[in-house]
């Protein structure tokens, strides 16, 4: 590999290599395209070119080509229009609504310092999550980490609408987390990143392995822990053979601190909140938000808490274009929460005191925190206030027009600006009943 090639994103690799094997003729020919981990190599190492585990991580490319890549042994992969995602449910459940599960006293855990995904599989354990959400007792630990696969086939759905069958054979796979109980054995992939949906393959894999190693029925866990709650979600395939036959079985959301967060409260927060900014774009350098979730940023100030971080690293913790870490850290940057700074030559995005001072608050003081930094901005504090009055969230076209007086954007930028503006509301009033 040379060094300009070494140096190549993975979205100018994918490119090179399109081109190079002209891979979207290939499967427009004949469905597929197959290629080896050496030939991705003359671009970019193959582990930083074919694992995306949601769609926002994947190249555009890919993307614009509607081309996705599965692994199909441990030096190759297969590639066609494949649809391998499976879309996340939105958190709509009320924050107060949510299970409130109370930990056991260990002084070596801090609920508000859960930062790797080992560590929150090891308090579902501890918590008795797992036990309540699978409606068992005594989920032991038996299995995780890399593994081969072994060899097998299956159909998987594609935009074209015809099912590609693909032959594994002895591909790797991780597993998070592997328990046994009486009745069955529990397969887990657990994220302490935010996204909107998730790789199928990261279930399907494991399941088929696993599927010929024991009697007992596997349970198929995808978890999410961020912002001090957890999501869990059980899914099955209703067709072993058939990638695309996965079903959401269940859901359910835990706390594990006081998440009761009152109307009231949140009136208060606003009445003893000034209002400091119009956001007008003539008098700031802090670009208006562009960044619709909430629960992202949250979950990106808990990663980078005594850890920051480029943007290209930012990128592929959120499975984010690179763009994408823009937007998300100018969101942190508009209520506070994050800054630049340039360290070893490079620069990363760090925590402000402020947002170092965030993280450390526990759910509930930390939410209502977040909430006067966002009602600090005129426009918010606006239409917070004509939700209290009238009970329901502004809809796009009033967002738009307010935008448009206080000229908190370009022309062309208001509409998308102003979903995540309705974002923000959506968030702040999730946290309680109205």
């Amino acid at each position: 590999m040379s060094p300009t090639q070494s140096n190549l994103s993975a979205n100018e690799a994918w490119k090179a290599l399109i081109e190079k094997y002209d891979i979207v003729n290939q499967v427009t020919d004949h469905g597929v395209f197959h290629i080896k981990a050496s030939q991705i190599k003359e671009f970019r190492e193959p582990r930083l070119m074919a694992k995306w585990d949601s769609t926002d991580a994947l190249p555009d490319a890919l993307r614009s080509n509607k081309i996705n890549i599965l692994p199909d042994s441990r030096s190759s992969y297969v590639m066609s229009d494949f649809i391998l995602y499976q879309e996340i449910p939105e958190l709509d459940e009320k924050v107060e609504k949510m299970t409130h599960v109370e930990l056991p006293n260990y002084e070596s855990i801090d609920v508000n310092n859960i930062t790797s995904e080992a560590n929150a599989i090891n308090i579902l354990l501890l918590s008795g999550i797992l036990d309540d959400f699978l409606e068992t007792s005594e989920n032991v630990s038996t299995f995780n980490g890399r593994m081969g696969t072994g060899v097998f086939d299956f159909e998987v759905d594609t935009y074209r609408n015809v099912k590609r069958r693909v032959h594994v054979d002895n591909a790797q796979c991780e597993i998070d987390g592997g328990f046994e109980n009486d009745t069955s054995v529990v397969i887990m992939e657990a994220k302490n990143v935010v996204h909107n949906d998730f790789h199928i393959r990261q279930l399907y894999y494991p399941y088929r392995l696993w599927r010929t190693k024991v009697d007992k029925p596997i349970r198929l866990i995808f978890s999410i822990y961020s912002n001090q709650i957890y999501r869990l979600f059980e899914y099955r395939f209703k067709e072993l053979e058939d990638y695309s036959s996965i079903e959401l079985v269940k859901s359910k959301n835990y706390s594990l601190q006081d998440t009761e967060i009152s109307l009231d409260e949140l009136i208060a927060v606003r009445n003893s909140t000034p209002i400091t900014t119009d956001d007008n774009m003539d008098n700031t350098d802090i670009p208006f938000i562009q960044a619709n979730s909430m629960d992202r940023i949250i979950n990106l100030l808990e990663n980078m808490y005594d850890n920051p971080m480029t943007n290209q690293q930012i990128a592929e913790l959120m499975d984010f274009l690179p763009r994408q870490s823009d937007y998300y850290f100018n969101a942190g940057r508009y209520i506070g929460l994050f800054e630049k700074k340039t360290e070893d030559k490079q620069v990363v995005t760090q925590l402000t005191a402020l947002g170092n001072r965030v993280f450390k608050l526990n759910y509930k003081e930390r939410q209502l925190k977040l909430v006067s930094l966002i009602l600090e901005h005129k426009i918010f504090a606006h239409f917070f206030d004509t939700v209290i009055d009238n009970g329901e969230l502004p809809d796009q076209t009033d967002i738009e027009k307010m935008m448009r007086d206080l000229k908190v954007c370009n022309e062309p930028q208001i509409n998308r600006r102003a979903n995540s503006v309705y974002g923000w509301l959506k968030w702040v009033f999730n946290l309680t009943k109205l």
